[in-house]
């Protein structure tokens, strides 16, 4: 075993702030293996092992909750887990590179030639589900509805305008509040086509999304084509509303 380490050093090593290392203590997720006679917590090399752990779990957005049954089970198998979350971030950065190529074919061809199958997460969904089956027992993740159809270019066209004719309504509604009724069942639509139609849209993805509509690149010019300026910030404003709606529904 190595030197112990104090929450200092495993925070600056880890880059997980002390305050999330404290978190991790109080809820019995991580606990040190030894503190200083002044109090402060001091880590031994099976605790990083358990932190890495987390880390890795947390990266692939388990709930702390689940993360701490996983890894606290006696069958938790540490090379089996490291098989499927190297699986798992292939899979997530393959996913990351389809966005990318995506967002740079947007940017050179314009909206109307956009390629739905950069947004397609139905393989890494589909494999997220069978780890957190094998080592998360969460019966409230559901199962993903299969997304890939052998869809036409015609289909996509069809597909691409239906998705900005959305947006043109957006424009039409612009000057209303964002928090009004009519805004609010437009920002529903939205999700709804995004989840029917590309992949399941959770409130959390739906925020991102409308903070890259408003970010001012190749998204917020084309909204804006079709709304007019100022339909994609408004949008983005309608998009929060609806989430911190949602979420304090909860």
């Amino acid at each position: 075993m190595g030197k112990m380490m104090t929450v200092h050093e495993v925070s600056r090593l880890a880059g997980v702030s002390i305050r999330t290392l404290q978190y991790y203590d109080r809820i019995g997720l991580l606990h040190p293996s030894g503190y200083t006679d002044s109090g402060y917590r001091l880590y031994d090399d099976t605790d990083l092992e358990r932190l890495q752990n987390i880390l890795l779990f947390r990266e692939l957005e388990f709930p702390l909750k689940d993360i701490k049954e996983i890894i606290s089970s006696p069958d938790f198998d540490r090379g089996r887990a490291l098989e499927q979350q190297i699986e798992l971030l292939k899979l997530k950065k393959e996913h990351v590179e389809n966005l990318i190529n995506f967002a740079i074919g947007v940017k050179a061809l314009g909206v109307k030639n956009m390629d739905f199958k950069a947004f397609d997460k139905s393989k890494l969904d589909e494999y997220s589900k069978q780890a957190k089956e094998l080592y998360g027992n969460t019966p409230e993740y559901k199962e993903m509805q299969e997304k890939q159809k052998n869809r036409t270019e015609e289909d996509d066209k069809i597909l691409a305008d239906g998705f900005m004719l959305l947006f043109k309504e957006a424009g039409e509604i612009k000057d209303m509040d964002p928090a009004s009724p009519e805004a609010q069942q437009l920002v529903k639509r939205i999700q709804d086509y995004i989840t029917e139609n590309m992949y399941t849209c959770s409130d959390k993805i739906l925020r991102c999304l409308g903070m890259m509509y408003s970010g001012d690149g190749e998204f917020t010019k084309n909204i804006d084509a079709y709304g007019g300026e100022g339909t994609a910030v408004f949008v983005d404003k309608a998009i929060q509303v609806y989430c911190d709606r949602r979420e304090a529904s909860r």
